[in-house]
């Protein structure tokens, strides 16, 4: 009979921990980000029903044996675990679930900028494919960690994770399929994503997967562009800007602040000193090699000459303080001028716009390539390129 209680208790016990720790290492709890727990975390979730249905048939056979010949004072203490284990199985598969908490949009909504509704001093992620541009405002993107959609008639995949800072475009076409995706949790604070056909969990920000039968595979990233929504329709004056979806009011609300980095929230806020895991960075990476710059010294320089991996390189921020620019810039050495927010090579005394290209001057009609670059926050940059350089800084 003891023998039989004790099997009853543990069975309780290791159902409420089973449904604890495959939520508690995908979602950022005290503790939980910070280790390599991945691999634990998908073998939990991929034989979870097992587990469950085996714990079910040894509870059920446990309390048919041995619940009638109990005091009441043993039934109460059953009955409470049961339901201690039934508000634990709510919590963890209908509230603290990532794709629970965090909805897609349910209508997507895009105006022109005539009939645009969005403050044009929003920061936005830009995407520019076939000819066609879009414009998505972070603070919405922010809530819903992916927005699907199609740009010059492909499909695409916008993803946000507010918690590293990433925005990212990836092609959400799987091994010449295309894939459906849902928010599954985080891995280092990380949003990550488990695709439909083969429950594979892929990182946001490198767009790979680690864990599940495609471990390894990554997805294609469309090259994208963040910078404010003003200064993107000063470039792409026929830009679609992605509205709010009104079902989700109150969510964007919880963001406001988001993008000047003074939300309350103390895995999203900014820590203004520099090199900190909050502290905002703009990261290249070029080839095998990457490298972050303090985003306090651009909003102090404006402008930076560097070299990443034999590139000459141009890192520019506009004087809106929000809006940023990497090209190569072969062996030109560039000035700006604030009040025109304008560039001029100093070889030349050419002029240089927003695009990268000479306006005016000796180099009239050439154009600067642009660099793929993120902003994003240092502990990000720092956990998913783990060789790393700071600029001024000898690492």
């Amino acid at each position: 009979m003891k023998g039989i209680r004790l099997i009853l208790a543990v069975s309780i016990v290791c159902l409420v921990a089973l449904e604890v720790f495959r939520v508690y290492f995908i979602m950022p709890f005290p503790g939980s980000q910070q280790k390599e727990t991945i691999a634990i975390a998908y073998f939990l979730q991929r034989y979870m029903i097992a587990f469950r249905i085996i714990g079910w048939i040894i509870l059920a056979v446990c309390l048919g044996y041995t619940f009638s010949r109990l005091l009441w004072v043993g039934k109460v203490i059953v009955v409470a675990g049961l339901l201690l284990y039934s508000v634990v199985f709510y919590l963890f598969n209908y509230k603290f679930l990532a794709d629970k908490m965090f909805l897609q949009p349910q209508h997507l909504i895009f105006h022109d900028l005539v009939s645009n509704k969005v403050d044009q001093g929003s920061l936005i992620l830009g995407i520019t494919f076939n000819g066609e541009s879009k414009a998505y405002p972070i603070e919405i993107i922010g809530y819903h960690h992916q927005v699907r959609d199609s740009v010059g008639g492909e499909p695409v995949m916008i993803t946000y994770c507010t918690v590293c800072r990433t925005g990212r475009v990836f092609s959400p076409i799987v091994n010449g399929k295309l894939d459906d995706f849902r928010l599954v949790g985080m891995d280092h604070f990380n949003a990550m994503f488990e695709d439909a056909t083969t429950k594979s969990w892929w990182r946001q920000v490198t767009g790979e997967a680690i864990a599940g039968p495609l471990a390894g595979q990554t997805l294609s990233e469309f090259p994208t562009h963040q910078m404010s929504l003003r200064s993107w329709l000063s470039l792409h004056p026929d830009s679609k800007v992605m509205q709010p979806d009104s079902l989700f009011h109150e969510q964007y609300e919880k963001l406001t602040d988001f993008d000047k980095g003074t939300i309350a929230s103390h895995l999203e806020y900014r820590d203004t000193l520099s090199w900190r895991d909050k502290s905002w960075v703009v990261g290249v990476k070029i080839n095998d090699q990457s490298r972050a710059y303090d985003w306090q010294a651009l909003v102090d320089q404006r402008i930076i000459h560097d070299t990443l991996s034999s590139i000459p390189l141009l890192i520019y921020l506009q004087s809106d303080s929000v809006s940023f620019h990497v090209w190569e810039r072969d062996s030109l050495s560039f000035k700006f001028d604030t009040e025109s927010d304008r560039l001029s090579d100093i070889n030349t005394g050419s002029i240089w716009n927003m695009k990268g290209e000479c306006i005016s001057g000796g180099l009239e009609g050439n154009s600067l390539k642009l660099v793929q670059s993120y902003q994003e926050f240092w502990h990000s940059w720092r956990t998913f390129n783990r060789s790393t350089t700071r600029y001024g800084h000898k690492d």
